[in-house]
């Protein structure tokens, strides 16, 4: 089967389902395959500012931001929008795309790089230099990128996804929509970020069966196979309270395996010399 992810690439909301998509892939993944999609309209591209939830300023983005960190466990500092304020998201969906022109796998790790910088480290990701450096640092081909950056085929990729956002009525984000093999059913859309046991449910309504998981790996293999990750994520994969996930994480720093990252909500976990 597949799942659609419907996302806005700088929204704090779609990065706050980040840790239940890891334990999806890493227990279900061979059950599925899962495409990130840019959602929204053109018009969602003009401007950060939606009048419609409220937001008419910068400070009311920065608030979004820190009461989504609170809310979500995966940390966003707001104050990026009074340092830094970030101009139209159409330069950072455009991004996505041209990095997936280098493979799906590519795809996927420039879009958690990117939000990794603009989350934690707050740079502005409506920059070409600092979406040029997140390609650096993602270890994509930095001139490739550079040229498909300003390509048709990026813009054309962005425009197909948007369609389809259209198509399917996806109006908020983040939206994942679960399409069986049957191609005459329709899918299942899902909109917002919800407990984990929720996706599981759909997955085995879609499947029909229960799906049998996949064994997690262990949590140094986690840490081996992701290398930058959340307490929070840490927690929503292994079924851990926060707690119980920083302690774990601590004995690993005992003994050299990652080094802990203290951001403005809770804190990420780095695999050491990775």
């Amino acid at each position: 089967m597949e799942i659609y992810s419907f996302i806005d690439p700088l929204c704090p909301d779609c990065w706050g389902l980040e840790p239940n998509i890891k334990k999806l892939h890493l227990e279900y993944g061979h059950t599925f395959r899962l495409r990130h999609l840019i959602g929204g309209n053109i018009q969602t591209f003009n401007s950060f500012k939606r009048k419609n939830e409220g937001i008419k300023t910068h400070a009311d983005v920065a608030q979004r931001w820190e009461r989504t960190a609170s809310r979500s466990g995966m940390s966003c500092d707001g104050d990026l929008w009074y340092e830094d304020p970030m101009d139209t998201p159409y330069i950072a969906a455009i991004a996505i795309k041209a990095a997936e022109l280098q493979g799906k796998l590519p795809g996927f790790r420039y879009l958690r790089k990117m939000r990794e910088l603009l989350f934690i480290k707050k740079q502005n990701m409506t920059k070409e230099e600092n979406l040029i450096q997140a390609a650096r640092e993602t270890g994509l081909d930095v001139d490739e990128f550079k040229k498909d950056l300003q390509s048709q085929a990026a813009v054309k990729a962005l425009q197909c996804d948007l369609k389809i956002s259209t198509e399917m009525e996806v109006e908020e984000l983040p939206t994942l929509v679960f399409f069986n093999e049957n191609i005459e059913e329709e899918g299942l859309k899902i909109t917002g970020v919800y407990d984990y046991e929720v996706y599981v449910r759909i997955l085995t309504e879609m499947l029909k069966t229960k799906p049998e998981p996949k064994p997690l790996p262990s949590l140094e293999e986690f840490m081996s196979l992701y290398q930058f990750v959340a307490t929070k994520e840490v927690a929503v994969v292994y079924d851990l309270t926060c707690e119980e996930a920083d302690a774990e994480m601590k004995k690993l720093a005992l003994k050299q395996r990652v080094e802990k990252v203290p951001v403005k909500h809770g804190c990420f976990w780095r695999t050491i010399n990775a």
